[in-house]
């Protein structure tokens, strides 16, 4: 269930206000941004298809950051296991572990625990390309003997998410943990269309919008096949439910399922993890990766340090394509198109958890991007907190 509010306004060029407010979805404002447009190219065919391609590839860069990104594992931090020289439970590893990428190990027959993680992200950046400062041209008319164009429209995009994720998880027997993923979004929008005419600044359009709801729900189950002293090795699954609403970008609108392989070496204090799977389904397939560092700096103190990445199969580079303007010679006309398919995303992050009492365990981490494609965010700060259940 989602709640949004969208207002579109459109502005002549002569600056004489020409207001329209519409209700519709944050969809509606990004394809209005991408399509209202002044430049005269005398090639509505090429303009539209233009438009089109690039208002998508930005829809679909939001949908895969809101609905398919990695969420917080929803593992325990505390995990045991049967010492059978003692006949006794005891804890399986001295630190609390990643914030995203899964060990191996499960908490135990019986072990539940309760999670939420609160994060915010102000997306400032596509394909590398700023979207607050309107240098993100999207169609230009230009001399070919004059190195800057004569009539540009550029975009501005000012996208923000605050996101709540309730998690879950339970032991159902030693090898074998469920848990869950709950999702809640708060998307906000404000967007400029600015056309540039020999130096003069007019506002085209403008729009904004705010939705809010539940998410992509996702069920998962972790199996651990190996286990040892020293680590273990475990596959694990999700399926993601389409409970997000597709018009607001806050779901993919189908189903997704994602199969992963996970290795844990566990040293003492020291911890390494690392995880690789597939997604098929949603808004793209993927192939994804991850790897974390833990050390427990003290009992009730574990540092982390993880690399996750993502191929993702359908998310479209943006770029320019270069045409002779049809009726103006010696003018060619320069359009935001939508690239060639497959990216890679690479994300690095770092965060601490503390055992602050009991089964209480508070963490903090932020999260930054190591590659420019894609919809990117200096940094996304979250806080979280896990609760384990005695039993």
């Amino acid at each position: 269930m989602s709640a949004s509010k969208i207002v579109i306004c459109a502005l002549v060029v002569l600056g004489c206000a020409a207001d329209a407010a519409a209700q519709g979805t944050i969809s509606d404002v990004i394809a209005f941004l991408m399509t209202n447009q002044a430049v005269p190219t005398a090639d509505f065919e090429r303009d539209r298809a233009a438009a089109e391609g690039a208002r998508d590839t930005i829809a679909q860069a939001l949908q895969l950051n809101l609905t398919s990104m990695p969420l917080a594992t929803s593992s325990s931090g505390f995990l045991y296991r049967l010492n059978p020289e003692l006949g006794t439970v005891q804890r399986a590893s001295q630190t609390f572990g990643a914030f995203f990428t899964e060990r191996a190990l499960t908490p135990g027959r019986g072990r539940a625990s309760f999670g939420i993680a609160a994060a915010t992200s102000e997306f400032d950046r596509l394909d590398g390309a700023n979207l607050n400062d309107g240098t993100l041209v999207t169609i230009a008319n230009r001399f070919r003997d004059e190195a800057t164009p004569f009539n540009t429209e550029s975009l501005t995009l000012n996208l923000r998410t605050s996101t709540m994720t309730l998690l879950a998880s339970v032991g159902v027997t030693d090898r074998l943990e469920i848990g869950a993923a709950v999702p809640f979004v708060k998307l906000t929008l404000d967007g400029q269309r600015i056309h540039v005419y020999r130096g003069e600044t007019f506002v085209q359009a403008s729009g904004s919008g705010t939705a809010s709801g539940i998410a992509d729900v996702a069920l998962r189950a972790k199996y651990t096949l190996v286990s040892g002293a020293n680590g273990g090795i475990a596959a694990a699954g999700e399926f993601r439910l389409p409970t997000g609403d597709e018009e607001n970008l806050l779901g993919a609108g189908s189903s997704s399922w994602r199969v992963m392989g996970v290795g844990s070496i566990d040293h003492g204090p020291l911890g390494l993890h690392g995880n690789a799977g597939i997604v098929r389904g949603g808004v793209s397939d993927e192939f994804t990766f991850a790897g974390a560092l833990s050390l427990a700096v003290q009992p009730r103190v574990t540092i982390s340090a993880e690399l996750f990445g993502r191929h993702v199969e359908e998310l479209r580079a943006i770029e320019f394509n270069s045409q002779p303007h049809p009726t103006y010679i010696g003018v060619d006309t320069l359009r935001l198109v939508s690239g060639t398919a497959g990216t890679t995303m690479m994300t690095a992050l770092t965060g601490v958890k503390w055992n602050v009492g009991g089964t209480l365990v508070i963490g903090g981490h932020i999260a930054w991007p190591l590659t420019d494609r894609g919809l990117t965010s200096k940094i996304t700060p979250t806080v979280a907190f896990e609760y384990a259940f005695p039993k």
